[in-house]
């Protein structure tokens, strides 16, 4: 079974019986349930969309305290984490930097991940979405980011299962753009993000459930509160 948790912001946690990876654990945003201390499962994978405070979050902690879980990113921001995290040698496989474009090489964990474009800015590398791949189907990160017609790409090579989108606009896409990227994406489940942290960022999910429902009725908008699952299969 796939389990997407949400706590806030664009920081998730997606299980499927055998891997749980974090994405931009900024589990210490103000929407969050749970504070990165009471965080006590067994974290698998840590993958970051970009260098930002806000998805960056609380990895440091976490992956200090998780010995075993690895991190994957862009290559620079991979880098800068091993560094920031005190791990140093090239012998490390915990951090893993790849690039935009075919699955990641993960040791002990293999090919379940894949950086995407972002249109967005990042003080370390490049920014990124991310497709992670389940063994229930593909969960689509899409990271902060404009909307880019390479979405259809996406849509048409991966055919995601659960599209992970901000619609907060200011920084990212907004309700408006975020339904476009739906119907290039086509996936059969879409959770908006990135809305709601900060007035920046005001932004009413049942305006882009109502746009989404009337372009892409094929793809059902499950607005989470944060701390709730969407569980499927």
């Amino acid at each position: 079974m796939l389990r997407i948790r949400w706590f806030g912001h664009a920081a998730f946690e997606i299980t499927d019986g055998n891997l749980r990876i974090l994405v931009d654990p900024w589990l210490s945003n103000p929407l969050s349930p749970i504070k990165p201390s009471e965080y006590n499962e067994r974290i698998d994978l840590i993958v970051l969309t970009h260098a930002h405070d806000d998805h960056i979050g609380d990895s440091v902690e976490l992956l200090r305290r998780n010995s075993e879980a690895k991190l994957a990113a862009i290559y620079e921001l991979a880098l800068h984490m091993q560094t920031r995290v005190g791990e140093t040698g090239e012998a490390s496989d915990r951090f893993v930097g790849g690039n935009i474009g075919g699955p990641m090489r993960i040791p002990g964990i293999g090919e379940r991940v894949a950086l995407t474009p972002a249109v967005h800015s990042s003080p370390v590398g490049a920014p990124t979405g991310a497709l992670l791949f389940t063994s229930e189907g593909v969960v689509y990160h899409a990271g902060d980011t404009g909307i880019f017609a390479e979405m259809q790409l996406i849509g048409e090579l991966y055919e995601p299962l659960v599209a992970l989108l901000p619609i907060g606009g200011h920084f990212t896409m907004d309700e408006v753009q975020a339904a476009k990227a739906v119907e290039l994406l086509k996936p059969k489940y879409v959770i908006p993000m990135h809305y709601n942290t900060f007035p920046v960022i005001q932004a009413d999910p049942e305006k882009f459930r109502k746009l989404v429902e009337e372009r892409v009725p094929g793809t059902k908008v499950v607005i989470l509160k944060p701390g709730e699952t969407l569980s499927l299969g």
